[in-house]
């Protein structure tokens, strides 16, 4: 999908990823770029700084009513939803000891605000044969993340879902991607966010990427029809050698977490 004059809502969009989407989808030629987020000030200062072709929408996508509220704002402006990129995101640490609260915040905001927000938007792409998905997921979602079960468990769902919805409606002119960046310089990585063997497990697996050159990932995925968009390209490469030999793979990630 190109973006040039297309109507996009990003989730998690006042900040880090979203943020960094946003102004790229601008950059691009959007017609129309929701920046919806729980945080209305930052999702309004963004939106100031982007110009008239941005709007603010408080948006807690832990709550399936208001990503149909979004769907709607954007399609009552609009006449339509060009691009739904469901990016909000939350980090969760700890294995079987995680609270259950915990598992179930990780649940909700990481995975079935991806189910709601497809739910709200994908009829009226059906209805006109076109229209495109983004889910950010994590390197996360096709390898694991060291010291965050729930982390890595939601993550590799969304990836799942993703994958369900390119099989399942592609064929009917629904374009999926799916963007699985390792570590990335935003507050996810702030300290405390993680636990320090989690947060050190990402430091270690490779470079720190800006928020811009994830953001840039995405944009060619979506303009050249793919349907996984890694920022880190070394994640392929494990992503194959996890694939060919899942023993040696595993052995190999048990060797490193004992060295943390």
């Amino acid at each position: 999908m190109k973006l040039a004059g297309r109507v996009v809502c990003v989730t998690g969009g006042a900040r880090g990823i979203g943020a960094a989407l946003c102004r790229r989808f601008v950059r691009a030629g959007a017609a129309a770029v929701y920046v919806a987020d729980v945080a209305v000030a930052e999702a309004e200062a963004l939106s100031r700084e982007l110009g008239s072709s941005s709007v603010a929408i408080r948006c807690d996508v832990a709550q399936e009513r208001d990503l149909i509220d979004l769907v709607a704002r954007a399609t009552s402006d609009h006449g339509r939803v060009d691009l739904f990129c469901s990016n909000a995101g939350i980090a969760v640490s700890g294995g079987l000891d995680a609270a259950d609260a915990d598992w179930q915040r990780a649940w909700t905001v990481n995975v079935m605000s991806h189910v709601w927000g497809v739910r709200a938007v994908l009829p009226q792409m059906l209805a006109r044969g076109e229209g495109a998905l983004l889910h950010t997921a994590s390197a996360a979602g096709l390898l694991t993340s060291l010291g965050a079960a729930p982390y890595a468990i939601t993550k590799h769902a969304v990836v799942s879902l993703a994958e369900w919805l390119a099989i399942t409606y592609g064929a009917a002119g629904i374009q999926v991607a799916c963007l699985c960046p390792q570590g990335v310089k935003t507050e996810m990585m702030s300290p405390g966010v993680f636990d320090k063997k989690a947060a050190r497990a990402i430091q270690i697996a490779g470079t720190l990427l800006p928020p811009e050159s994830v953001a840039d990932a995405a944009l060619l995925a979506l303009e050249e029809k793919r349907f996984l968009a890694l920022p880190h390209p070394e994640v392929a490469a494990q992503e194959l050698s996890r694939a060919q030999d899942r023993d040696r793979w595993l052995a190999g990630m048990q060797r490193l977490w004992l060295r943390l």
